[in-house]
C-alpha cells in the first residue's frame, strides 16, 4: 500500500506536475498530439525501454530461437509451462475447459489445481498458435520482469508522486530483485506480478474515496464503488494468472492496512466504514464470478483441497537474507546450499541492500506509510522462515511464526519461503521514498542517499539466466507422422511415459499443439492418501516395467501375465497408439520388450509404433 493521505505525497513534485507545460494546441494534428504526448511521457518511455532492455539481456540465452534453447536450471518446469501454454492456445479453436483429458488420460488434470497460468495462455494464444509455445514462454519470462517493474514505476510516480529516478530505482527492485530473477527460472505464475501494482492502486483509490476529510458531502461513494468493482475484476483475473501471488498480495495489504490505521488513528476513524465496506463489496463480487472455478479447484474432478509441498522443507534459511544470490554478479554458487533450488533465491538481499534499506527506514522516521511498509516487511520475512527457524542449514528447534498458520486452508498452498517475495516491492517502496526525499533535501542526504541506494542495488545486479541447447524432438512428432498412428484427440503412449522427474515426452504434445492426449505425466493431482495432493500419479504396471527398462537397460521377463496386464493398461488409458522413438534411452531394448508385449511393431519415421 502507498501513502494515501499524506499531504507530502499529494504535493511532492513529480513528473506529472509538468505535464501541462507543453500542451498540444487546440485543433493540433495527430502527429503534433503524439509528439506532445511523447514529451509528457518521456521519462516513462525511457524507463520502460531500460526495463525491457534489461529483461531482454537477462533472457538473451533463449533468443533468437526459443525453440532450440531452454532454461538450464529448471527445464522440467519449463516443459510443464510450455505444455500449459500450448493447451491454453486451443481456446482459439473453441476448446476450453478447467479440466482437461489431454494429460493423465483417462482421469485428466484439473487446471485450477495446477499453476496453469490460464489467463496468460489465453491472452497470448495467437502468439503460441503462430510461433509455438517456446516463443510464448520466452516472451513471458522477459515480459513478466519488465512488466512488473514498469507497473511499479507507474504506481510510484503517479500515486507517491515520486520523481522518475527514485521510482525507477525502486521499481527495478520490484521487477529484477533476486527473488524475481530466480523465480524466472520456470515459475511464470510467480513472476507475473504486473497486476499487483494495479491492485495496490485500487486499494489506495478506495481509501482516498473513503476518507471524508475535506469533503463537505462525506466519502466519495461513487469513486469508492468503482474502486471496489475494479478490485473485484483485477483480483478475478489474477486468480487465473497466479493465485499464490494474489494471496501474498492480499495478506501484505491487510497487514499494511492495520499498521497504517494504528499509525494514523484519525484516518482510521474517518475512513474505516466506507473502506471496509468497499473491500467486502469487492470480495463479494469476485466470489460470485469465482465460485464455480474455485469449486472446480477444491472439489471438482481431479481437484485438491490441500497443499502438497512440505512447509518445513520449503522454508527460508535465516542466513539467506544476508547472502547474495548465485544469480547476481557478486553472488557465489555456495549460496545454493541455503535454499531448495535455483528458482527459490527469494531472500537473498545481502548485507549492503539490507543495511541501506534499514538506514532509509530509520532516516524517514515514523511516517504512517513507512511504519506500514516496515511492519509488512517484518511479518513477511518472519513467515518466510517457516514452522521452524533454520540458520546456516541447521534446524534450531525455535518455532517460526508460520507455525501459527500451518495447516490452514489456502495458507498451506503457499510455500513459506515465497513470503519473502513480498519484501521486494516493500524494499522498493522504501528506497523510492528515501531517494525522492533526499532529492529535495538541502543537506548531505541529497547526494548520500541516492549513492548509497545505487551501490546497494549494484550489489544485487542480476546475471543472465543460464540456458542450454534444447534436445531435438523426433521426426515422428515434428513431421506430423504421429497422425498415422493416433487420431487427433486420441491418446498416444510415449515410451517411457512422462513423469514429474522426467516430463520430456510432454514436449511431443506441446509440439503437436496438444492435439493428442497422454497417460500419466507431470501435474498436481489427488493421488495421495484420502485424495490428498501429489505430484503426478502412480505408474501402471506396464509403464513401470518399460520405465525400468529405460532406466537400467536390462531385459525384463515378459510372459502371459505381463501381456495380459499390458492389454489392460492400454485399454485403461484409452490409447490407440504406443510409440518408442530412436532417441529413447535403450531404444532397441524397449522395442524388443514392446514386441514381446504387443507383437510386431510398425516403423513410422524414426519411431516404432503399435496401433490398437
Amino acid at each position: 500500500m502507498v501513502d494515501a493521505v499524506s499531504s507530502a505525497a499529494r504535493t511532492a513534485p513529480g513528473p506529472d506536475r509538468d505535464q501541462a507545460v507543453h500542451p498540444a494546441p487546440a485543433g493540433a494534428g495527430r502527429a503534433t498530439r503524439l509528439r506532445a504526448a511523447v514529451r509528457r511521457r518521456r521519462a516513462d518511455l525511457v524507463v520502460g525501454f531500460l526495463f525491457v532492455a534489461l529483461a531482454g539481456w537477462l533472457t538473451h540465452g533463449l533468443w533468437p530461437s526459443p525453440g532450440t534453447r531452454m532454461l538450464a536450471l529448471n527445464p522440467a518446469d519449463q516443459t510443464l509451462y510450455e505444455w500449459f501454454l500450448a493447451l491454453d492456445a486451443r481456446a482459439l479453436r473453441g476448446e476450453f475447459s478447467l479440466v482437461t483429458d489431454r494429460l493423465n488420460a483417462p482421469d485428466g488434470v484439473n487446471l485450477m489445481a495446477n499453476t496453469s497460468v490460464v489467463a496468460l495462455g489465453v491472452l497470448l494464444a495467437p502468439v503460441t498458435a503462430a510461433f509455438g509455445a517456446p516463443v510464448t514462454f520466452a516472451l513471458l519470462v522477459a515480459g513478466n520482469m519488465a512488466g512488473t517493474a514498469f507497473a511499479w514505476h507507474l504506481l510510484l510516480t503517479r500515486t507517491l508522486r515520486a520523481g522518475p529516478l527514485a521510482a525507477a530505482l525502486g521499481a527495478a527492485v520490484c521487477g529484477f530483485g533476486p527473488g524475481m530473477v530466480s523465480q524466472s527460472n520456470g515459475h511464470l505464475h510467480m513472476t507475473a506480478q504486473w497486476l499487483v501494482p494495479v491492485l495496490v492502486w485500487l486499494v489506495v483509490r478506495l481509501l482516498r474515496a473513503a476518507d471524508p476529510a475535506g469533503r463537505p458531502d462525506g466519502p466519495d461513494r461513487r469513486r469508492a464503488a468503482s474502486s471496489a468493482v475494479g478490485l473485484a475484476v483485477v483480483a478475478t483475473v489474477q486468480v487465473f494468472v497466479g493465485e499464490e501471488v494474489l494471496f501474498l498480495t492480499a495478506l501484505t495489504l491487510a497487514v499494511m492496512a492495520v499498521a497504517y490505521g494504528m499509525a494514523d488513528r484519525d484516518l482510521l476513524r474517518r475512513a474505516l466504514p466506507t473502506f471496509a465496506g468497499g473491500l467486502l463489496c469487492a470480495g463479494g463480487l469476485a466470489l460470485v464470478v469465482l465460485a464455480y472455478p474455485l469449486w472446480v479447484q477444491f472439489a471438482g474432478p481431479q481437484g485438491v483441497a490441500d497443499g502438497m509441498f512440505p512447509a518445513a522443507y520449503f522454508s527460508a534459511d535465516l542466513t539467506g537474507w544476508t547472502r547474495l544470490s548465485a544469480l547476481t554478479v557478486f553472488g557465489s554458487p555456495e549460496a545454493a546450499r541455503l535454499t531448495t533450488g535455483p528458482a527459490e533465491f527469494t531472500t537473498f538481499l545481502g548485507w549492503p541492500l539490507l543495511l541501506v534499506t534499514i538506514g532509509c527506514a530509520v532516516w524517514m522516521g515514523r511516517r504512517a506509510l513507512v511504519v506500514a511498509v516496515v511492519a509488512a516487511g517484518l511479518v513477511a520475512a518472519a513467515l518466510a522462515l517457516g514452522p521452524e527457524v533454520v540458520v546456516g542449514g541447521e534446524r534450531t528447534g525455535v518455532p517460526g511464526p508460520y507455525a501459527l498458520l500451518a495447516g490452514l486452508p489456502v495458507v498451506d498452498g503457499a510455500l513459506p519461503m515465497r513470503f519473502a517475495l513480498v519484501v521486494l516491492p516493500l524494499v522498493g517502496t522504501l528506497l523510492t521514498l528515501a531517494v525522492h526525499r533526499a532529492r529535495h533535501d538541502s543537506g548531505p542526504a541529497r547526494r548520500l542517499v541516492p549513492v548509497a541506494v545505487g551501490a546497494a542495488l549494484l550489489s544485487v545486479f542480476p546475471t543472465p539466466l543460464p540456458t542450454v541447447d534444447r534436445p531435438a524432438l523426433p521426426e515422428f512428432v515434428t513431421g506430423g507422422h504421429w497422425r498415422q498412428c493416433v487420431r487427433p484427440g486420441g491418446v498416444l503412449v510415449p515410451v517411457p511415459t512422462a513423469t514429474p522427474k522426467d516430463p520430456w515426452p510432454m514436449r511431443w504434445a506441446t509440439a503437436a499443439d496438444v492435439a493428442f492426449g497422454m497417460p500419466e505425466g507431470f501435474f498436481i493431482g489427488p493421488y495421495g492418501e484420502g485424495g490428498t495432493a501429489t505430484m503426478g500419479t502412480w505408474q501402471r504396471p506396464t509403464s513401470a516395467l518399460l520405465a525400468e527398462v529405460a532406466r537400467r537397460g536390462v531385459a525384463p521377463a515378459v510372459g502371459d501375465r505381463q501381456r495380459r496386464q499390458a492389454a489392460r493398461d492400454v485399454e485403461s488409458w484409452g490409447a490407440t497408439c504406443v510409440a518408442v522413438t530412436d532417441d529413447a534411452p535403450h531404444a532397441e531394448l524397449l522395442r524388443r520388450t514392446l514386441e514381446q508385449l504387443f507383437g510386431p511393431g510398425t516403423r513410422i519415421a524414426d519411431a516404432w509404433t503399435w496401433r490398437f
